[in-house]
């Protein structure tokens, strides 16, 4: 038998009752969109998140835009992003009319390498045609980047940080969420995340309510909020007055309905993560080129247990015929993609980058995963000879 990639039916066998009654609750009320169930996520997401406030929105694209049309970022403007990530993460810069600016990443953790950044800053300082704006940070693989180091570099330059945390949401470090340096944390509830709903869903944390009331008027339409009325009352709906052009990017209650049931065991699930991925390493040691470096004080949420092989495809092909699936994330950087090719690459180049995209591959990765199951993988990688 195949053995899953991410078994999220084994998550839901363990839930699926409470998952019934929370669905059947929203048919009942029929509010399904930003109904109750919705305000009452967003309260238990910032509560778990540590966060001041939490909004919650479409899909984790859209939360990176968010913060960046509150913030007016725009033409002219440079966005700092690494190129070993997902497409949505430099996608949303455009969005805005802004510039993204490709930093490379750390060997080791691969998350943004913040020397790298600080040459890249100063290019474009010293190059005079862009002005630095934002840096946004990505929890690669379900680990924090590191935000001490990134926080200060903002300060220094009077940057914005965003933690780009949709494979990372509940990492911490040193006991703090992202949220702790950064100005917003943003993420993604796609089902393979691990929290995820059963569509499409996203949130962005924040400490500031003034920045939360501009990314709730983004998110409807632009619809006017409490800072645009200056004392004036409007008796009708606030999304038949609009202050903004925004975009309609809502979460449905029967996501935050679902959300707020995986939300009540996703500290175990973290945990249960971590001993996967501890079973991992003690398993694959000497037998891959290396296993997941996590930061001092780090507490990663595995989203992905990817590893570095010298014969990446090789290996992958193997173990394909041992019924073991694999993904690479990811093999084509995002600063050689058409789309994104004529955009600065930062000071220093990306070599890591580049490097990172050749030997890269997720092994099968999920709290539920039993100890034969895994077993057999680790045995599949340890047969290659290629």
């Amino acid at each position: 038998m195949t053995i899953a990639f991410i078994d999220l039916a084994a998550q839901q066998r363990r839930i699926r009752s409470r998952l019934d009654a929370a669905i059947a609750k929203v048919l009942d009320h029929g509010g399904y969109v930003m109904g109750p169930e919705v305000r009452q996520f967003e309260a238990e997401l910032a509560a778990f998140g540590q966060a001041p406030l939490s909004l919650s929105c479409a899909n984790g694209t859209d939360a990176i835009a968010l913060p960046l049309m509150a913030w007016g970022v725009g033409e002219g403007d440079a966005v700092f992003c690494p190129s070993f990530t997902f497409t949505a993460t430099p996608e949303v810069v455009p969005w805005v009319g802004a510039t993204p600016v490709f930093v490379d990443v750390l060997p080791d953790t691969f998350n943004l390498d913040p020397v790298k950044l600080e040459a890249a800053i100063a290019g474009v300082q010293a190059e005079g045609k862009l002005t630095p704006a934002v840096v946004i940070a990505v929890d690669l693989f379900g680990q924090p980047a590191d935000y001490p180091a990134l926080r200060a570099i903002c300060d220094r330059h009077g940057l914005k940080l965003i933690s780009d945390s949709a494979q990372g949401f509940g990492c911490t470090l040193g006991g703090h969420h992202p949220i702790h340096w950064a100005d917003v944390t943003t993420t993604s509830f796609f089902p393979a995340k691990p929290l995820g709903c059963y569509g499409d869903g996203g949130a962005v944390l924040c400490k500031d309510q003034a920045l939360w009331d501009l990314m709730d008027s983004f998110r409807v339409h632009g619809k006017a909020v409490a800072q645009d009325l200056n004392g004036r009352v409007f008796e009708h709906e606030s999304k038949y007055l609009n202050a903004r052009i925004g975009m309609n990017s809502r979460l449905d209650s029967i996501q935050a309905a679902i959300l707020i049931e995986k939300l009540a065991i996703f500290p175990e699930e973290i945990t249960m993560r971590q001993a996967v991925a501890d079973r991992y390493a003690d398993g694959l040691k000497g037998s891959v080129l290396s296993t997941p470096a996590v930061i001092a004080g780090g507490q990663s949420v595995w989203a992905q247990y990817v590893i570095e092989h010298e014969n990446r495809d090789g290996l992958a092909a193997h173990l394909k015929t041992q019924g073991v699936p694999t993904a690479v994330y990811y093999p084509v950087p995002m600063h050689v993609q058409e789309p994104y090719a004529h955009f600065p690459r930062g000071a220093g180049g990306l070599a890591v980058t580049e490097a990172l995209a050749e030997k890269v591959l997720a092994l099968p990765m999920h709290p539920y995963m039993d100890e034969a199951t895994q077993d057999q993988i680790i045995d599949a990688v340890k047969g290659f000879n290629g």
